[in-house]
């Protein structure tokens, strides 16, 4: 896949539009340094969805990790901004997998709010229109590089 096709996917997911499991199943057979480059692109849109404190618990239990793993405890301790480069620069496979369903969680609460608040003001990034794409067939449309 390239960026513009990951950052659709992304926020397919993110949107509920693709199961998490599917996300995951992708994540997990790409190669190391791929899954480096998808958890450093997520934190971006993370970081550009500003979540908050409460999205940030939401995200843990969406995620389906417990608030003991080390993701999750990273999130809650410190800046969102801060902590969320930290989860993206998790080197375990363990800690990589549950680092992507936590930030495809954590976008998901984030950016649903922004999307939300978007559509009064007739927002016009593509990805936030995925759903509608979808409805007049419009398909996967190049990312214009700047995320979620």
């Amino acid at each position: 896949m390239n960026r513009p096709q990951t950052e659709v996917f992304l926020n397919e997911l993110a949107q509920g539009l693709l199961p998490t499991e599917q996300g995951v199943a992708w994540f997990e057979s790409l190669p190391d340094d791929e899954q480096s480059t998808t958890l450093h692109l997520l934190a971006q849109f993370c970081f550009q969805a500003h979540p908050t404190d409460e999205e940030a618990l939401e995200s843990i239990r969406r995620s389906g990790l417990r608030p003991t793993h080390t993701p999750a405890v990273l999130l809650v301790r410190g800046r969102i901004e801060d902590q969320v480069g930290k989860i993206a620069h998790l080197a375990p496979q363990h800690e990589r997998r549950k680092a992507f369903r936590l930030l495809i969680a954590l976008l998901a609460v984030a950016d649903g709010r922004r999307r939300e608040r978007c559509r009064a003001d007739g927002c016009g990034h593509h990805w936030h229109r995925l759903t509608a794409d979808r409805e007049t067939g419009e398909g996967r449309q190049q990312g214009s590089g700047d995320g979620a």
